[in-house]
């Protein structure tokens, strides 16, 4: 679960590192206490969250590996090279002038295939100019590193002719097969040592150069370079974010939690300044692999959308199913409309929470529900499908990545926060909430409780009210990391409750399949 939380986070964090630049490329550089936001316009009069070229070429890579194919059969680079040319033709809002001249050049090429073409006019363009080292193949890497998890070989491989198809100087290979590494350590082990590790794939007469451009890399600002244009000041400025950029310590009641690198480091990325988008969409990527999709600010989740008519769930569904080689799992996820409905989810129910009755606590029975919807949001603490929930009708949908069994969260503390306080950002808002998880026993009463500590309760009697709502029925004292952090997001050490823990059944207790 660690790793498919990591792997769901590659896309999507490339994608939020792109938008959240978008507003500042090749304006004025943000100084070090300026906040970058969302906030959309930048080159391509972009919406808030919209992401630009840099994701929608991701996209057009991970559309073919989504599909579980090896992305070096001549069939699988023939359909991204395809994939370029619509984009270009018909999706683009932004192209860098290297991008743009190969494919123009291998469009109108008369011999070979498609990528066969793309790859002649890339080493034409490249024989033919200095500047042939752009970053515009280093910004869509991140997914290739997700299709080869298993073989670091044939990742070289494909990090190599994927690539070329528009950028064939060896420099931006080596860095496409650096950052490939690194994302996939990172999903495999949660470190980012890949990158240095990864120094090791190239020809051993470069090896040196490329630890001495890391070695500059950690020791200056990410706008140390003026130009990050050039792929490897661009690796150089996200590295340097990424490495500068201190970990938080998990002090939960002080609101400092470690995945909040995952923010701080993209928003450094961003102050590099220039090229911020890229930048920031590199640096996404392994920061994402790093930290996995549930260290991804809900904020950014929900505003994040981009060609052709992405949103966050969608990203992370090509991510996850690039990393399991194109396989849903038994219950349809992550590509069904709606998952499986397990037999231990219950009949639907809702009921009021204790403090605040406008909103509604229940399971994914309810979601079920036919006609007009009794809420205006929906925050889901388990996997729900792709489709809308509630029928189709039109709410807000927060997805939370929040798993039910221990030690399957490493991020605990920060996603458990982060879903109570959209729930307070929906009831600021005067919408009424809906909070499930599957059957509605173990992670809604922990953000419930949570939730109702932000609005000024005492964490045992949080906890004391809800299991009360609930029907003293829940199955949270099976899960004491998520139960005692409630009390140690509140600033308290955790309080045992006999009386609760007397009165759950035996089934109770025994739990559930974790979903």
């Amino acid at each position: 679960m660690h790793a498919t939380d990591r792997a769901a986070g590659v896309l999507l964090g490339a994608a939020c590192g792109d938008a959240l630049g978008v507003p500042y490329e090749f304006a004025r550089r943000l100084g070090p206490d300026e906040k970058p936001a969302m906030l959309g316009g930048g080159l391509g009069d972009y919406k808030p969250g919209e992401y630009s070229d840099d994701t929608q070429m991701h996209v057009c890579i991970a559309a073919v590996s989504s599909t579980g194919t090896d992305l070096t059969n001549p069939t699988a680079l023939d359909q991204i090279a395809r994939n370029f040319h619509f984009w270009r033709d018909g999706g683009a809002t932004d192209i860098g002038n290297q991008t743009s001249g190969v494919l123009r050049a291998a469009k109108s090429r008369k011999t070979g295939t498609p990528a066969q073409a793309m790859t002649a006019e890339a080493d034409t363009y490249t024989a033919r100019t200095r500047f042939s080292a752009g970053n515009g193949s280093l910004m869509r890497t991140g997914i290739v590193a997700l299709a080869y998890l298993d073989d670091v070989d044939e990742m070289v491989r494909a990090a190599t002719v994927i690539s070329s198809l528009t950028h064939s100087d060896p420099e931006c290979v080596e860095a496409c097969i650096l950052w490939c590494a690194g994302i996939r350590t990172a999903v495999m082990e949660g470190t980012i040592d890949g990158v240095r590790d990864g120094i090791t794939l190239l020809p051993e007469d470069r090896q040196e150069i490329w630890h001495a451009r890391l070695d500059e890399a950690e020791a200056n600002p990410p706008h140390h370079w003026d130009r990050n244009g050039y792929v490897v000041t661009a690796l150089q400025a996200a590295w340097s974010a990424i490495t500068r950029t201190p970990v938080p310590e998990l002090a939960p009641e002080r609101g400092s939690f470690p995945a909040q690198h995952f923010q701080l480091a993209t928003e450094a990325a961003v102050r590099a300044g220039n090229d911020t988008d890229t930048v920031a969409a590199i640096a996404g990527a392994l920061l994402g692999a790093r930290w996995g999709v549930s260290a991804i600010p809900l904020a950014w989740q929900q505003a994040v959308n981009g060609w052709p008519t992405m949103t966050a769930p969608d990203l992370v569904r090509l991510a996850v199913l690039t990393a399991r080689k194109g396989m849903d799992d038994n219950d349809g996820w992550p590509s069904a409309p709606r998952v499986k409905i397990p037999g231990y989810a219950g009949k639907e129910y809702a009921t009021q929470h204790p403090d605040d009755p406008g909103v509604l606590l229940g399971n994914l029975s309810m979601t079920e529900f036919a006609g007009t919807p009794p809420v205006d949001a929906v925050v889901s603490l388990c996997r729900v499908g792709q489709g809308p929930i509630f029928s189709g009708t039109d709410v807000e949908h927060v997805r939370v990545w929040l798993v039910d069994k221990e030690g399957e969260n490493p991020n605990l503390h920060y996603a458990l926060d982060q879903a109570a306080r959209q729930v307070l950002r929906l009831r600021k808002e005067g919408k009424r909430v809906f909070l499930h998880c599957v059957a509605g026993r173990s992670r809604t009463p922990a953000v419930a409780a949570t939730y109702s500590t932000l609005l000024g309760a005492d964490p045992r009697t949080a906890l004391t009210d809800v299991w009360a709502a609930l029907g003293k029925h829940w199955t949270l004292l099976v899960h004491p990391q998520l139960h005692d952090a409630v009390y140690e997001l509140a600033g308290q050490p955790p309080h045992p409750l006999p009386a609760i823990a007397s009165s759950a059944s035996a089934a109770d207790m025994a739990g559930a399949p974790q979903r």
